[in-house]
């Protein structure tokens, strides 16, 4: 486990952002290059923020070495029980390469503090289409960015709802959120949401078994909605914006669905 905690830098990217601010207690987990904001009841996070510098980026092995984090008591982090024996995957919040940058031994320490559990959330572990797509969001955004700086904050959460359905204790969120900010030179920000809702919307409480998959999706959605969604306070990104909503604030046909990177809006 790494012993540096710098964490996201708010300054990264030039203009100021500073790291989203939820509506519940959490407890702040800086590591190398990145920050978990971790909500101590539902176990998950409910926001991780990453700086990337394209230009440093390295390429190291991925290893899978997944460990509790050691400065949060066990039962406050979904640990290895909630994925043993089933078809739930531990997904990277901050995905394990977008940290991985800098001086080899700092790469590496970022490499490794990714796969802290506080990191993870529990998503299908099939890939499809919708899935595909969510994982390259972030490459397609910061090869947009490059036009004028190589460097990238992005901030990815659980949509944590009191009505997500309970599998061993702890609430499998049926969305998830993503919002990329660059400069060059003024700031601007877009947001994404990954719908796994039929994924999970037939898991019982008690129950013990994960049922079969169903498709995902994937939109591109105005920043405003992203907080209406998670009580989060995200600063300076919502005004970023570059996607122009039209619609009322929250209306969810506003939302814009993808099926390939080229249809993102930036």
């Amino acid at each position: 486990m790494s012993t540096v905690e710098a964490g996201y830098d708010p300054t990264f990217l030039g203009p100021r952002v500073p790291l989203p601010v939820p509506a519940q207690t959490v407890r702040t987990l800086p590591s190398t290059h990145f920050t978990v904001l971790l909500d101590p009841e539902r176990r998950l996070a409910a926001a991780t923020a990453v700086n990337i510098d394209g230009a440093q980026l390295l390429d190291l092995e991925r290893g899978d070495d997944w460990h509790l984090d050691p400065r949060v008591p066990a039962d406050e982090q979904a640990g290895p029980e909630l994925y043993a024996r089933n078809d739930l995957d531990r997904g990277h919040l901050v995905r394990r390469r977008d940290p991985v940058w800098g001086d080899l031994v700092t790469a590496r320490r970022a490499n490794l503090d990714t796969f802290a559990y506080p990191n993870a959330a529990p998503q299908a572990s099939a890939f499809n289409q919708g899935e595909l797509l969510w994982v390259g969001l972030e490459d397609h955004v910061l090869e947009y960015a490059r036009t004028n700086d190589s460097r990238l904050s992005v901030f990815t959460g659980p949509v944590l709802a009191d009505d997500d359905p309970v599998y061993r204790g702890v609430g499998i969120p049926r969305l998830f959120w993503k919002v990329a900010a660059w400069a060059g030179p003024d700031l601007r920000a877009t947001a994404f949401v990954l719908d796994q809702t039929p994924f999970v919307t037939s898991l019982r409480a008690a129950a013990d078994e994960v049922p079969p998959l169903g498709p995902f999706r994937t939109f591109q959605v105005p920043v405003a909605d992203v907080e209406d969604l998670t009580g989060l306070d995200l600063g300076p990104l919502t005004g970023a914006d570059v996607l122009a909503p039209v619609g009322a604030r929250g209306d969810r046909e506003r939302w814009v669905p993808l099926d390939t990177l080229e249809e993102i809006r930036l």
